[in-house]
């Protein structure tokens, strides 16, 4: 796939969305020798897996930044052939924290108290019914703000939100790696020979005759499969509306919303003290607090998390209120005079964004088995992928890929039947 090829307007399959799943199913296609065109309404590729290259010297992912399960993640071996070299250090959140106030001792405490957390999940979600997470929390445990807190970083949200038997679905090695590059530049890179056509908005699918109907921003497209490849948000709230109606997927969607996370990144002079790749928390007595990994690659950054209703209200305020929240919690861990030397250089907004609507999705309670009910094609012709879609890979990368792979496969099987 080394020269670009030319979009359709009728192709055999139209991918809608030029996020992982949508490049995946792409490339697959193309393989497979099936005429395909991709369309995509930003003007970029990747979806919420994007490298910004100007906010300063280095390339930061605004989104997502990690290769997680990486010992069982393809996306490893498709970084490596494309030429990105794999950073395999261990990430800040499985080192001791750097923290006077927060001593090894009581890391380890609260360390165990999580473990017993999950342990309690994995048991409740053996029992037939569903419950919130926030329900499995002791009575008057000191960590309890710190283990909801970690929720948002990871599902998006708090736990009184989260499905326990969707959380316990969920498979990770603990194995993590990084792309220096950029997790953003490899899908560009990916993308580049592909038929895809920018600033095309795909608004309505008929599927009622015999041809698929897509109506888009730049006319309309015919295809005799379509894989939807876009967030849980959109179809929820009928960014893209199906004729007929199909009020399962609506439904589906609307119970796997996107949580809400965000990064900050700021400039930090005379960074030297700090060791590379280690974190901070701003507070360990509420649920909402930034996690701060300082010098990520080792270079002279703060890259700060925020996750659940705290990203939420931040992207209200936009770069200067996160800014603002971030140097006032970093100040009071590492004293006043750090205030000078932070500087705010970009933040992602992923709630405020309306070609996403939110970061990666979790199940509400009772809801865990909406994903499946999400990802099964319609009349075998209509197909469903992305994160979203993923039964035990759900809010990752390679969790999309795998999906948009799959629905690929089965479109190329749809065509090839006879008739």
């Amino acid at each position: 796939m080394s020269t670009a090829l030319q979009p359709s307007a009728n192709p055999d399959v139209l991918v809608i969305g030029a996020g992982a799943a949508g490049i995946a199913a792409t490339r697959a296609l193309i393989e497979a020798g099936v005429c395909v065109t991709l369309i995509e309404v930003r003007d970029r590729v990747g979806g919420r897996a994007f490298t910004n290259t100007q906010a300063c010297e280095w390339p930061i992912d605004m989104g997502a930044g990690w290769l997680h399960s990486a010992d069982r993640n393809p996306l490893v071996r498709v970084a490596n052939a494309e030429g990105f070299e794999i950073d395999r250090s261990a990430p800040p959140w499985q080192k001791p924290m750097l923290d006077k106030r927060f001593p090894v001792a009581e890391q380890k405490r609260f360390r165990a108290a999580q473990a017993a957390f999950y342990e309690r999940v994995e048991s409740a979600a053996r029992e037939p019914a569903d419950q919130p997470a926030v329900l499995l929390l002791e009575d008057d445990n000191r960590w309890n703000a710190m283990i909801d807190a970690v929720s948002t970083y990871v599902n998006g949200t708090e736990l009184d939100r989260l499905s326990v038997k969707d959380f316990d679905n969920y498979h990770d090695t603990e194995v993590n790696y990084r792309i220096e590059r950029g997790y953003g530049s490899l899908f560009e890179r990916l993308a580049r020979p592909l038929p895809i056509v920018l600033g095309c908005r795909a608004t309505a699918i008929d599927h009622s005759g015999k041809t698929l109907r897509v109506e888009t921003s730049r006319g309309t497209m015919t295809a005799r499969a379509v894989i939807v490849a876009v967030p849980t948000n959109l179809i929820a709230s009928e960014a893209i509306r199906f004729s007929p109606q199909l009020p399962d997927k609506h439904n589906a969607a609307a119970h796997l919303p996107l949580g809400h996370d965000n990064k900050l990144f700021l400039a930090l002079d005379v960074a030297d003290e700090f060791a590379p790749d280690s974190r901070l928390w701003g507070a360990r007595d509420t649920v909402a607090t930034g996690s701060y990994h300082l010098r990520p690659f080792g270079r002279p950054l703060i890259e700060a998390y925020f996750g659940g209703r705290l990203a939420r209200d931040l992207e209200k305020h936009g770069l200067e209120g996160f800014g603002h929240f971030a140097i006032e919690q970093l100040a009071s861990v590492l004293g006043s005079g750090v205030r000078k030397r932070l500087k705010p250089l970009a933040v992602s907004s992923w709630s405020s964004d309306p070609f996403a609507g939110g970061a990666y999705s979790h199940a509400l309670p009772g809801h865990w088995d909406k994903r499946a009910l999400l990802a099964a094609p319609v009349e075998n012709r209509l197909f469903f992928a992305g994160e979203a879609c993923s039964p035990h890979d759900f809010s990752t990368v390679h969790g999309a890929w795998q999906t948009g792979l799959a629905a690929a496969e089965d479109a190329r099987r749809a065509l090839a039947a006879p008739v």
